[in-house]
């Protein structure tokens, strides 16, 4: 996926959902209150954004994405300030102001960079059979100038039950797809949409089913799938990033680096999937959009939303943390590997000498990566060398050629061995693949009674340590 190709895209995309102010008091907190036992909080400036179905649309508006919505306010001082907000934004818009409703808002209070409460106004009941006639009746007049619809559902009563199922199934009749980000326990609502957006707590309460390993996680994927019609099933995983069931379970871990607030993260996802979608991607690449976006997201505090520019930069820097935090003892890499297992990821291994490092070990380490999430390279140490290749060998020492394996894309931990097979380390790891050079095909390979798979890859022609040292003594 090319970040880059996303600046030339402006998919059309149709939101429907629950609007709302998100409101937000900024302060300080270096009192007590004598009247109560409360801190006080000094606010230093206040602001308001779009929130709910607003974020989504402001997320899009950031991808610059062209936008529709179409939902319901009260005729109060919310819903114009809402109105007039998303004028700014030039978005197309369609809201049905009804009678006696009362517009949410959220205010939330800040101290040191902490949510400290949050002060809600608003009217929770569904909106009235009239309003949702003219919301579909606009749906059907509107629908044919999208590409995608996204349905943000707050449980603030503009999505009804029967109104939500009215704009699926003439979405679906006219070849457009339906993503949701669902609410409460009782998903039938959502039947036959494309796909939900579900977090891993709203999913067990959807399904009544628990999620505690990789087995019950497709169990529950396929459960939601099943039941509600969906083409894809997704779950997103907090931490552990995204889970979806196509034609098999796949796992998209999580980019965030440093999580502050996971307000509107689901309001991300819901945008950039949709999106990416809208701009020709396939899901893969869709899933893997949203986790770039929501790490950009996480990484600041109260609802906010990603540039592409920010998602570009972000992208950019996930693989320029210090080689040497990817070298690892064998203890170390055992309590490592214990946590990715826990999280369902597949472990891939492979070994070698790795002297000077050419073309054939990073094409080579790049196939080893493809086979799994996590590839760890066991690397023969110095004296373990000597023993295999001589007293001449190796040319490079042991950190040197640790720094420069664990500093390539492709590699995740280096961990070096003494031994003259690395043995004693598979069976730290106990890998799911085991991956070794094509010149080991028919032959017994060291560990793979510990591996589930054994993968062999051929050698670049020509490409070789021995090779190189030969040129330079000639």
């Amino acid at each position: 996926m090319i970040l880059k190709n996303f600046k030339n895209k402006q998919p059309k995309i149709l939101v429907i959902g629950d609007l709302m102010i998100d409101h937000y008091l900024w302060g300080k907190c270096e009192r007590v209150s004598p009247e109560a036992p409360v801190t006080i909080i000094d606010v230093i400036r206040e602001n308001n954004i779009l929130g709910g179905a607003g974020n989504v649309i402001h997320n899009l508006h950031k991808f610059n994405a062209k936008v529709g919505v179409i939902s319901a306010i009260g005729d109060d001082d919310i819903g114009k300030k809402i109105t007039k907000m998303l004028s700014k934004l030039n978005i197309k818009t369609h809201l049905i102001s009804q009678s006696g409703r009362k517009t949410s808002k959220k205010s939330r209070i800040i101290a040191s960079n902490q949510q400290v409460v949050r002060v809600d106004k608003e009217s929770t009941d569904d909106i009235t059979l009239k309003t949702q006639k003219k919301i579909f009746k606009i749906f059907k007049n509107q629908l044919k100038s999208y590409e995608i619809v996204l349905l943000s559902d707050y449980g603030k009563g503009v999505l009804t039950p029967q109104l939500t199922q009215k704009l699926i199934n003439f979405a679906n009749k006219n070849g457009k797809k339906v993503l949701v980000d669902p609410k409460g326990s009782d998903f039938s609502k959502y039947k036959n949409a494309y796909l939900l957006t579900p977090n891993k707590k709203e999913a067990i309460n959807a399904t009544g089913q628990k999620i505690f390993d990789q087995s019950t996680l497709k169990a529950t994927l396929s459960k939601l799938k099943k039941d509600l019609n969906l083409k894809i099933s997704l779950i997103t995983l907090s931490e552990d990033g995204i889970a979806i069931l196509d034609k098999k379970l796949k796992l998209f871990p999580t980019v965030a680096k440093e999580i502050f607030d996971v307000t509107g993260a689901g309001d991300t996802v819901l945008a950039s999937i949709g999106f990416a979608l809208g701009a020709g991607e396939n899901i893969d690449n869709a899933i893997k959009f949203a986790n770039l976006s929501a790490g950009v997201v996480v990484g600041k505090i109260g609802s906010a939303t990603a540039s592409l520019d920010e998602i570009e930069e972000y992208h950019s820097t996930l693989n320029k943390s210090q080689s040497d935090s990817h070298l690892k003892t064998r203890d170390e890499i055992a309590k490592i590997v214990k946590n990715l297992k826990i999280r369902g990821k597949k472990i891939v291994f492979t070994n070698g000498c790795f002297d000077i490092l050419h073309i054939g070990h990073v094409k080579y380490l790049e196939i080893a990566k493809s086979f799994g999430d996590i590839l760890i390279v066991g690397l023969n140490s110095d004296s373990s060398v000597r023993k295999l290749k001589g007293e001449s060998r190796p040319v490079n020492p042991e950190y040197d050629r640790s720094y420069l394996l664990a500093s390539l894309e492709a590699v995740d931990f280096v961990v070096a061995f003494n031994e003259q097979t690395p043995y004693k380390l598979i069976s730290k790891i106990m890998p799911d693949t085991l991956v070794k050079g094509g010149d080991y095909k028919n032959k017994e390979v060291v560990g793979s009674d510990l591996a589930q798979e054994v993968r062999l890859v051929d050698f670049v022609k020509g490409k070789s340590t021995s090779n190189i040292i030969k040129k330079i003594t000639s």
